[in-house]
C-alpha cells in the first residue's frame, strides 16, 4: 500500500490546491472533479449556515473568491488515505483584496481546515470542508 505522502489521491488534491493558488480558470478546476461532485461546507464565520454545492456552484464560488482574495496558499499538514477516501488537515492563508471584518485590504486572513474527499475513478466526487477561520 502507498504511504499517504505518495498516494495518487493526495497527489491529485495537491494539484487541485495548486491550481486554486494559481487562479486557474474554471475549465481547469473542473477537471479535478466528477461531473456530479458535491461539496458540503459546514457552518463557519463566512458561511453561517453552511452550504451544499454542485460543480457549477463550486466553480462560480472560485470566480467570486478571486475578487476577494489573492495570493492564496494551502499547506497540507497531515493526510490520511483509506481506499477511495482522503482526509487532509491544512492551513489556508490569503491576502485580502477587499476589507473584511477588522482586516484591511492587503492584510492576510487564515483558517485551519479539515477537508474530506471521496474519489471515483481518480477524480473528486465529494468534498466536505470544516473551516476554522482565525478572528477577523
Amino acid at each position: 500500500m502507498n504511504s499517504p505522502t505518495d498516494h495518487p489521491h493526495l497527489a491529485h488534491v495537491r494539484r487541485y490546491f495548486q491550481a486554486i493558488e494559481q487562479s486557474a480558470p474554471a475549465e481547469v478546476l473542473a477537471r479535478f472533479f466528477t461531473p456530479g461532485v458535491r461539496q458540503h461546507e459546514f457552518p463557519n464565520r463566512l458561511v453561517e449556515h453552511g452550504a451544499a454545492r454542485t460543480l457549477p456552484d463550486m466553480l462560480e464560488g472560485h470566480q467570486r473568491g478571486q475578487k476577494v482574495v489573492q495570493s492564496q496558499r494551502y499547506v497540507i499538514e497531515n493526510a490520511l488515505v483509506d481506499g477511495d477516501r482522503l482526509a487532509v488537515e491544512l492551513q489556508w492563508t490569503a491576502e485580502l483584496k477587499v476589507p473584511l471584518g477588522r482586516l484591511a485590504v492587503g492584510e492576510r486572513m487564515s483558517a485551519n481546515c479539515g477537508v474530506f474527499f471521496r474519489f471515483e475513478g481518480g477524480l473528486i466526487a465529494q468534498q466536505h470542508n470544516f473551516d476554522c477561520f482565525a478572528p477577523f
